[in-house]
């Protein structure tokens, strides 16, 4: 053998074994990942050339970050109570006293009663139900439908693509709460589907924008035209490679407009055009409690508070998440 085709020698004075057709040494690497370091070789925790992924890069930042864990303990309280209310409040949020009305905290009642007479504390647990159906519905809907047309226009571009462009021109004119007004007050419906699909009405066109700059960024990437040279169609460059790595901002969007959602559905059943009773809402039981604050501030500020916590808490996640996904801010 030549001594320039000769194997480079290793610490123990051997020659490092190559890999691969021709004696080259062969690197796996995924689209957006990274050759990682392990005590089973230079590169791989134990796997020589095992990738490590945005995704797993991702979750182990978020591991670490404290902002995330105590956002995520509060949101998952939230989920718990929401899907079993009666595990810490035995009562009925309908069940109501008129002698009791605007009273304050008692044995039992620790937030006092409202001016119908109804326990606070067991209305604020069975509220946070309804404002975390709404919240991820809304987010999910808002995810999917404006990730498909974003994702389509901006991979196919043409006329869709600017067709796409004007009519979320038009949705950005209309002011949300205006919308509200206008298209919930004839609605007599008390349950929360008017108001989630209101909502992915008016609120798909901005994740759609996102997701039509994700795509047009990825879909320039090598290899993406790798894949397109080697014959792949149109569907399974979208689904295997573009979608995949163009999906991190929209999750990240979608996770912060989730706290969005519940204060927009707080504010639009404060107005009125919400949620209706018999639905136990927070943002019902701050407008009924609104009249009342000088007299009874207890009736208003358990629920506010209960609603300021939860945004705040989705809010924080979605920070986490979009610190933890950008590698900018790596």
């Amino acid at each position: 053998m030549p001594e320039l085709l000769r194997p480079p020698p290793d610490d123990n004075g051997g020659a490092i074994a190559s890999t691969g057709a021709g004696g080259a040494m062969d690197l796996a690497t995924s689209e957006g990942g990274t050759l990682e370091r392990g005590p089973g070789g230079p590169y791989g925790g134990g796997t020589a050339g095992k990738p490590r992924s945005l995704w797993s890069d991702a979750w182990r930042d978020l591991r670490r970050n404290p902002v995330f864990i105590v956002s995520g303990l509060v949101i998952v309280f939230l989920v718990i109570i929401s899907i079993r209310p009666s595990l810490i409040a035995g009562g009925n949020p309908l069940s109501c006293d008129l002698a009791k009305a605007q009273e304050g905290s008692q044995p039992g009642h620790p937030f006092g009663f409202n001016g119908q007479g109804c326990d606070v504390y067991t209305r604020t647990v069975y509220g946070a139900r309804t404002s975390v159906v709404v919240g991820v519905c809304a987010s999910l809907g808002v995810a999917v439908l404006g990730s498909v047309l974003g994702g389509l226009a901006g991979f196919f571009g043409g006329l869709s693509d600017g067709m796409l462009s004007r009519v979320t021109d038009i949705f950005f004119g209309i002011p949300v709460v205006l919308g509200g007004l206008v298209l919930l007050s004839v609605v007599s419906s008390s349950t929360v589907w008017p108001v989630v699909g209101f909502m992915v009405l008016f609120s798909w066109p901005q994740i759609s924008r996102i997701a039509r700059g994700s795509v047009i960024t990825v879909k320039q990437n090598d290899f993406v035209q790798a894949a397109r040279a080697l014959g792949a169609s149109s569907t399974r460059m979208m689904v295997r490679h573009i979608m995949p790595n163009a999906i991190a901002p929209v999750i990240v969007v979608a996770t912060i407009a989730l706290g969005t959602f519940i204060a927009l559905e707080a504010t639009l059943s404060y107005l009125g055009v919400g949620l209706k009773s018999p639905t136990v809402s927070w943002g019902i039981d701050i407008s009924d409690a609104s009249p009342y604050i000088r007299n009874a501030p207890h009736m208003l500020l358990w629920p506010a508070g209960a609603l300021a916590v939860t945004v705040l808490a989705f809010i924080m996640l979605g920070d986490a998440v979009r610190d933890a996904l950008d590698p900018k801010l790596r």
